[in-house]
């Protein structure tokens, strides 16, 4: 790559990408494969079935090497039948990162539960280990952790406190598919795994989630919930065995069999697919490892350890070393280079917004996230100074699907190009707006 530090575009010089992406972004990759196997659903009237989201959670249960999986029609649902399994009733805690999006903390509401919010690490951007301990309290049932952006969050300290006080662990998923860490499974380290393989992530099927365990107690609480035809005869759990026949929790969660179908054929392909972006990512990364301000945000390569799709791709913004210039004023000028979805900050942090400080959901008379419980735990949001001011400190990059080289590293003499260039960007730089990112993953798909 040329260490070309031409005029910036935004003030009248060339842009480092005018060539259309072509298919460099997109994603999923769908074929006659995909294809085939949804018409074989629909010819055959089988949408709401179970026959082939079985054979695919035989495949996921393959794949991760774990005891069990469930098809869900969504993530959210299965993180809410995760908190479910894990026994989150009526006043108990779950403890959540206020920054992830809100599917990782809010389904505990549905259950009468409510959530402490936990800071994140700074590095990984993942749920702090050493955040936890504070926020245990007598009705704290279970620990949320999500592999945010792909990132494995920190599993063995944070095992270690759920052991110590007699936690379970739920892995939220949804952003890190296939990833690994210290050589197992994400997913598969805590009680339950619970993630969405909704069209927009890294292992895309269309509206669906999964839930996968090693425990069957897990396994069928989280069937019994709302799966009610598979809620039979089949149950072992002698306190589930009188209620068959009709779901717990009154909901219906089964996974869409056209979903099922393209599923089981995106994931024969996905290892592959994963290590090509794989490369991709890391290539970009290894280009602006010299480029001051800006750090990569990925697992450290050689380790076995392996980010899990690249979702949502984002890097680290050190604006000291570009003499406090605003991660919005870089954006802006990595945007005129070509590259328009460089936006800064993430999702904003969850205990700032309404619903986990003073909307009543369901008529209490008070606020929902205390309705039920044994304390306030909204004065635990007072210490989360990472997730406030994390905004400021990330950013989105290109999430490549294709290792093409050329393409990749005009992309990244885009991010080069500003960072090098931040004096001129200095003069009319009027800071960071209050907000930046979004509720909904920071406006970007």
């Amino acid at each position: 790559m040329t260490n070309n530090v031409d005029r910036l575009a935004l003030f009248g010089g060339p842009m480092a990408v005018t060539d259309a992406p072509g298919d460099l972004f997109t994603w999923p990759i769908v074929t006659q494969e995909d294809e085939e196997a949804a018409l074989d659903v629909l010819r055959r009237g089988a949408m709401s079935g179970t026959d082939v989201t079985m054979q695919f959670e035989s495949d996921f249960k393959e794949w991760l090497k774990c005891d069990y999986a469930l098809g869900f029609n969504n993530g959210t649902a299965s993180l809410q039948a995760a908190m479910f399994g894990c026994g989150v009733g009526i006043g108990d805690e779950v403890i959540c990162p206020s920054v992830t999006y809100w599917a990782s903390g809010a389904p505990a509401y549905s259950l009468g539960a409510t959530v402490a919010f936990a800071d994140i690490d700074p590095v990984s951007l993942c749920l702090d280990p050493n955040d936890l301990e504070r926020l245990i309290g007598e009705r704290t049932k279970a620990i949320v952790v999500v592999h945010y952006f792909g990132h494995p969050a920190d599993m063995d300290p944070i095992m270690a406190v759920a052991d110590k006080y007699n936690l379970k662990v739920i892995e939220d998923v949804s952003h890190a598919q296939g990833g690994v860490y210290k050589g197992r499974k994400l997913g598969t380290i805590g009680h339950v795994g619970a993630m969405s393989l909704m069209a927009g992530k890294s292992l895309a099927v269309g509206e669906a989630g999964m839930l996968v365990t090693n425990d069957r107690e897990i396994y069928e609480r989280a069937l019994a919930f709302g799966h009610y035809e598979r809620y039979n005869n089949d149950i072992r759990s002698d306190s589930l065995k009188p209620f068959v026949g009709l779901p717990l929790g009154g909901a219906k969660h089964r996974m869409h069999q056209l979903s099922s179908a393209v599923g089981r054929v995106q994931l024969r392909h996905y290892e592959a697919r994963q290590a090509e972006i794989r490369r991709a990512m890391n290539y970009f990364w290894d280009l602006l490892e010299d480029v001051p301000g800006l750090r990569a945000h990925r697992t450290t390569q050689g380790s076995d350890s392996l980010m899990g799709g690249w979702y949502a791709a984002h890097g680290h913004y050190v604006p000291e070393e570009l003499g406090g210039l605003s991660v919005s004023r870089f954006c802006e000028a990595v945007r005129a280079e070509g590259v328009q979805d460089c936006v800064p900050g993430c999702n904003l942090p969850l205990h700032t917004h309404p619903l986990f400080q003073e909307a009543d959901v369901y008529r209490h008379g008070r606020p929902t996230r205390i309705a039920n419980a044994a304390r306030d735990v909204r004065t635990l949001d007072a210490n989360l100074p990472v997730s406030a001011g994390i905004a400021a400190r990330v950013y989105a990059i290109p999430w490549f699907k294709h290792d093409r080289r050329e393409a990749i590293e005009r992309y990244a003499l885009a991010f080069r190009k500003a960072a090098l260039n931040y004096k001129e960007l200095l003069e009319g730089d009027a800071g960071n707006p209050s907000t930046m990112g979004g509720w909904n993953m920071f406006n970007r798909k």
